[in-house]
């Protein structure tokens, strides 16, 4: 077909479609230039949509491939419009085939297109029918019925015409208009609309029914707030007096079994609520404080269950060990069960690692003695009005924490759990800790004070069971108020025990498993304990069972078919490389290598102290991470050491000839402590003397200048690791036998507890007889006598550090 050239006009931000007669606004130079080129000419235009509205003098790639062929009927200035109005007469869609030039206005060229009339299926039909109606249906819903817009849809008798015309008469978004300006094909273009129409019905059909819940809803409470006033109405003349929020109020109060101190004081401010304007402030405050004493259990408690076989019972049924806080727990509920009433709480501080059970026991105490358990805690607590509550004159004051939780559980004798107690800080709005003092003493909470009640409260019946990490972070006068019980951990015995009959359990069935499919050797388990997990508590013990119970889990999933022995190679192949090493006894009797006992957080460990001896001048030096506290041990041990060279068989003068090397390895971990003495006095000694030290011994105890064996702590985590790594004798300081009573009966009965009271009982027991001559260098005189042991001036260097050691030296007087 031949081309034709004619003036261009692109409009912006929407599109038009033919078969109407309208005004398009002109706001370009370019623009207003065409439409008034063709106004001189024939009166041809063609209307083109421009895609990028921001695009000033748009390119032949920036314009539709179709147009509008119009007639230019007239150009208006329109200053109300802020620019020019073009009359035009949109006639038929042609191909738009490329720009010639912009300037001074867009001149194209364009060619007709080939349309066929088809008559019309019965496809086409139904579909104009179905778009007419949806466009009644969504006139209708707008509330713009128009009966001569309608008249002329309906009097379109060409799908196409049809489609332009809705086109132009909706509201259509611009990317759709693009489409329905570019698409050709009648049916479809109508199709198009038929279905935007159909989805502005449903959005307007939802946005119907949401106003229509909305005027439900306001309608319903119009119609409550109308039948309750009559209902007024009725009683009134009934002669009725129907119950008013004030005298619910007042039977509330009556019936919650107040002092009667504190029953007055309400009193007196519901007769201050009465002659209030019920929509002040004032009455909603005193309406809260009301009703928050009257929600408090002064009267309300639970019966204990006093019978001392059921409390042993569930608390070994739920914890295995920890028998010093069982203990505890009977001796409380005995008590309880002779004094009634007249005894007053417990209060009770858990101190250990985390994971070891502390908290889970205060619930087993609850359980136990049949009482409601709630736990609060303290961890970060920096505001003491967390505690004792805000002044209720404060927007939004509420009671502390220990009145809500008594309100919650509404009963005055709870098993009140003070989580965390060592965390608690303080800062400028006061310190916690200080108002704890009340809280847990006994003499002073039978008339606890909170800020917010304003009247006393009595806290005596409440069992309180804190729990913390480090004791010695808890404020002295707050840590003299409880009763403290150290859970030191559990043993490996124990945690055996618990993985058995506690933690294997509970991983089966959480991960869906059916019990009894899943069996761990107790060799297994051990080697969980030793070499995947370090801890005091089970809680890591607890992850690696479960990792090892999700293998087997997807064993189950892929079919396999149960029971499932775990033996230790299955551990190993499910949880990868060990983690963890622990100390074991040396593989020989060495000389200058003692075996000493160290005890953690995380429980007791052996290690070995090395001593090695070379000629020198007289210098000390410690390796291995160790803390001021073993060196000054070290230190002593030397001095204890020169002191009695003569009786030990050496030359006192040796000391000033070698130098000494102390390291105890696993150098990246800290040591420190005084226990380690003898265990280094040994080592010195025997490298000195050249006597091989027994390996099957291991040893722990503070050592003084005089060689005595002072006492020391964490016995049994250190026993327990000496039996662990095959030890068969432990040396350990005689103030600590009345120890050896509460040390596990296995402890007792497999290893050899000798207390000693001199460093002569532990070189006795320990060392062997000398493999070889005494430690000498070159130079010294044998022949020299002492009538006195002197000791020159020399220095220790400790970690490259020198400390100079003053000691007192006399002149050698020669003989």
């Amino acid at each position: 077909m031949e081309s034709k050239i004619i003036p261009v006009v692109p409009i912006r931000g929407g599109a038009v479609f033919p078969g109407v007669t309208t005004t398009i606004s002109i706001g370009r130079r370019r623009s207003l230039a065409a439409a008034q080129a063709a106004s001189r000419s024939n009166g041809e235009l063609l209307i083109t949509v421009q895609y990028n509205t921001e695009i000033e003098i748009p390119g032949e790639a920036d314009l539709a491939p179709i147009g509008i062929l119009a007639k230019v009927r007239d150009v208006l200035r329109a200053p109300h419009a802020g620019g020019v109005q073009m009359l035009v007469e949109l006639k038929e869609r042609v191909n738009f085939t490329g720009l010639l030039q912009t300037d001074p206005y867009l001149t194209g060229t364009y060619t007709a297109l080939e349309t066929q009339k088809q008559p019309l299926k019965d496809s086409d039909i139904q579909l104009m029918a179905d778009a007419i109606a949806h466009l009644e249906t969504y006139a209708e819903t707008l509330g713009e019925i128009n009966q001569q817009v309608l008249t002329a849809t309906r009097s379109r008798r060409n799908i196409g015409d049809l489609a332009d015309y809705l086109a132009g008469l909706l509201n259509i978004p611009f990317d759709l208009e693009v489409e329905l300006f570019k698409e050709l094909d009648g049916s479809t273009r109508l199709g198009m609309i038929r279905d935007y129409l159909q989805q502005e019905l449903r959005i307007s059909q939802i946005r119907s029914d949401l106003e229509g819940e909305a005027r439900e809803g306001a309608n319903k409470a119009q119609r409550e707030f109308l039948l309750r006033e009559q209902m007024k109405a009725i009683r009134r003349e009934l002669g009725e007096e129907p119950e008013s929020a004030a005298d619910e109020l007042r039977q509330k109060v009556d019936d919650a079994g107040m002092p009667e101190e504190v029953y007055a004081r309400v009193n007196k401010e519901l007769k201050r609520l009465n002659g209030q304007n019920p929509q002040s402030a004032e009455a909603g405050v005193i309406r809260t404080w009301v009703e928050t004493l009257a929600d408090l259990p002064w009267s309300t408690s639970t019966e204990d269950n006093l019978d001392l076989k059921h409390v042993r019972d569930i608390l070994d049924e739920d914890h295995s060990g920890l028998d010093d806080v069982k203990e505890r727990i009977v001796e409380f509920v005995a008590v309880r069960k002779l004094a009634g009433n007249q005894m007053k709480g417990a209060i009770i501080n858990l101190n250990g690692p985390p994971g070891v059970g502390k908290t889970s026991i205060a619930q087993s105490v609850a359980r136990a003695m049949g009482r409601k358990m709630v736990r609060i805690s303290l961890g970060g607590v920096r505001d003491e009005a967390e505690i004792r509550g805000h002044r209720r004159t404060y927007i939004g004051a509420l009671p502390g924490r220990l009145i809500r939780a008594l309100r919650d559980v509404k009963t005055n004798n709870p098993v009140i759990v003070l989580d965390e107690i060592d965390k608690v800080g303080a800062d400028f709005r006061g310190d916690p800790s200080s108002a704890l003092l009340e809280v847990l003493d006994p003499e002073q909470n039978t008339n606890f004070q909170d800020h917010y009640l304003e009247v006393p409260f009595d806290l005596s019946q409440v069992i309180f069971i804190t729990t913390s990490n480090e004791a010695g972070r808890i404020s002295a006068p707050l840590y003299d108020r409880m009763e403290t019980i150290d859970m030191a951990g559990y043993i490996e015995d124990e945690k055996v025990e618990i993985t058995t009959s506690h933690l294997l359990r509970k991983q089966v069935k959480g991960h869906g498993i059916e019990e009894g499919q899943i069996e761990l050797e107790d060799d297994s388990i051990r080697l969980l304990i030793r070499r995947y997990t370090r801890e005091a508590g089970v809680r890591q013990l607890e992850r690696q069972v479960g990792s090892v119970v999700r293998k087997v889990a997807v064993k189950v999933a892929a079919g396999e078919k149960g029971p499932f022995k775990i033996a230790p190679d299955d551990i190993r192949e499910f949880l990868g490389r060990e983690k963890f090493r622990f100390g074991k006894a040396e593989e020989n009797d060495e000389v200058g290598v003692s075996t000493g006992l160290a005890v953690s957080s995380v429980g007791g460990d052996v290690l070995a102290i090395e001593v090695s001896l070379s000629e020198g001048t007289g210098r000390v030096q410690l390796t291995g991470s160790l803390g001021d506290v073993m060196r000054e041990s070290a230190q002593a041990a030397l001095t204890y050491a020169r002191t009695n060279a003569r009786s030990l068989g050496l030359d006192p003068a040796v000391f000033d000839k070698a130098n000494i090397h102390i390291h105890v390895p696993d150098g990246a971990t800290p040591k420190d402590g005084p226990s380690a003495g003898i265990a280094l006095s040994t080592a010195i000694i025997s490298a000195f003397t050249n006597r091989p030290i027994r390996r099957d011994v291991a040893m722990t105890g503070e050592v003084t200048l005089r060689g005595k064996v002072l006492e020391i702590g964490g016995l049994k985590g250190k026993t327990i690791a000496a039996h662990r790594a095959g030890i068969k004798t432990v040396l350990l300081p005689r103030d600590n036998a009345r120890d050896i009573p509460e040390l596990p009966d296995t402890i007792k009965e497999e290893l050899d507890l000798i207390p000693v009271s001199h460093l002569d009982q532990v070189l006795e027991a320990a060392l062997l007889d000398p493999i070889g001559p005494a430690f000498t260098v070159a130079g010294l005189n044998t022949n020299d006598s002492v009538d006195e042991v002197t000791l020159p001036v020399g220095s220790v260097e400790v970690l490259d550090q020198p400390v100079m050691v003053q000691q007192k030296a006399k002149n050698k007087q020669q003989r």
